[in-house]
């Protein structure tokens, strides 16, 4: 039977908001008693009339998960009062992963490396109870605390899944780190986690994603084909031909061909005990390349350009809406637009907005 939230008077004082969602918002909360901070997701019981089945969800899966594995958020309580039902979570107060890369002074890709094989590791464990996370991204990659050598942890399990006999059939999950079988509609399981860490280690080496495209269906297209390239030239040349072996290896469209967590920390980049990368000219010692100025002005161009592209968008649909409509590409037949409404209707309350915007 699915857990259901006690009925309690709240034991938490709860003080600045951290993040929001279309059903919670995120709150930093001190316990009463004890003193302790925690992350506490509220979640409105009138808004999420009808869908209560995701917080069960969440929590039946947070309680598998929870406590053993050091780079997992622990879901520490979780309640309901009459308006809110709650869920308290380790408070991680260290940054998400790109920021905490940014503001480093240098970053090789032996620390890319050791980063994947860190969150790898977890989802290993994670699949290992029978979970599958599906929104796999850098922003749900947070770490513990601001020390230098601080657990990262991954977060937001809202749209996991406690893994049965039958594949999940839902179109769900942040666009670019989205899987070709969950857009196929096919069925879809622990591959897709992979794959997102493919996407991620690509991020994680250049500072922007394989599939970026100016729009989603063109993304959507991209994934489904499998199209990407290690390019520019400029951003790709100091990164070890062993690490795009291993991207391209997670980045199987098969996925029953696409390796295990398991598998996928025994390939050589993860696996091999000296470090892969690329001897910089200009070292004495033909020590590694510093990755961070090309990762760094990727990153801060995308952003630059998302948003440049994001109020072009805007006016766009404005000039269609006054102008008439457009005919939508089709993938199974429906539009990119009704699978993204599918989307929705399955998302759970998030710690972060939702990734699709209508």
């Amino acid at each position: 039977m699915s857990p259901t939230p006690a009925t309690v008077p709240c034991q938490y004082r709860t003080g600045k908001t951290l993040g929001s969602g279309t059903y919670a918002i995120v709150k930093e909360a001190v316990h009463i008693k004890t003193g302790q901070y925690y992350a506490c997701k509220v979640i409105n019981k009138k808004l999420m009339e009808g869908r209560e089945y995701m917080v069960r969800n969440e929590i039946a899966v947070l309680k598998k998960v929870s406590r053993g594995n050091p780079n997992i958020v622990t879901l520490h309580d979780y309640f309901e009062t009459s308006h809110n039902l709650y869920l308290c979570f380790d408070l991680c107060t260290g940054g998400e992963l790109f920021d905490r890369i940014c503001a480093k002074g240098n970053y090789y890709e032996a620390d890319a490396a050791e980063l994947v094989r860190t969150i790898m590791g977890a989802v290993k464990y994670v699949h290992g109870c029978g979970i599958v996370h599906r929104d796999l991204k850098p922003e749900n990659l947070l770490f513990r605390t601001k020390d230098e050598d601080a657990d990262i942890m991954i977060a937001d399990f809202g749209l996991s899944r406690v893994m049965d006999d039958h594949l999940l059939t839902e179109v769900c999950g942040t666009p670019g780190y989205m899987a070709p079988e969950i857009f196929k509609k096919t069925g879809h399981g622990k591959p897709v986690d992979v794959w997102a860490m493919g996407v991620i280690t690509y991020f994680l080496l250049c500072g922007y994603t394989p599939f970026d495209r100016d729009t989603q269906q063109q993304e959507m297209e991209a994934i489904l084909a499998g199209d990407y390239k290690f390019e520019p030239e400029e951003y790709w040349q100091n990164v070890s031909q062993t690490a795009r072996d291993f991207v391209t290896t997670c980045l199987t469209i098969d996925p029953a061909a696409r390796p295990t967590a398991e598998e996928a920390l025994q390939l050589p980049w993860l696996a091999s005990a000296t470090p892969h990368y690329v001897p910089d000219p200009e070292s004495p010692h033909g020590g590694p390349k510093d990755l961070l100025p090309h990762v760094k002005k990727a990153f801060d161009a995308k952003k630059t350009f998302r948003k440049a592209v994001l109020s072009m968008v805007a006016m766009r649909r404005m000039s269609t809406l006054a102008h008439g409509h457009t005919p939508e590409p089709q993938i199974g037949g429906k539009s990119l637009r009704q699978l993204l409404e599918e989307s929705e209707k399955v998302r759970a309350p998030r710690c972060q907005p939702p990734s699709y915007h209508h």
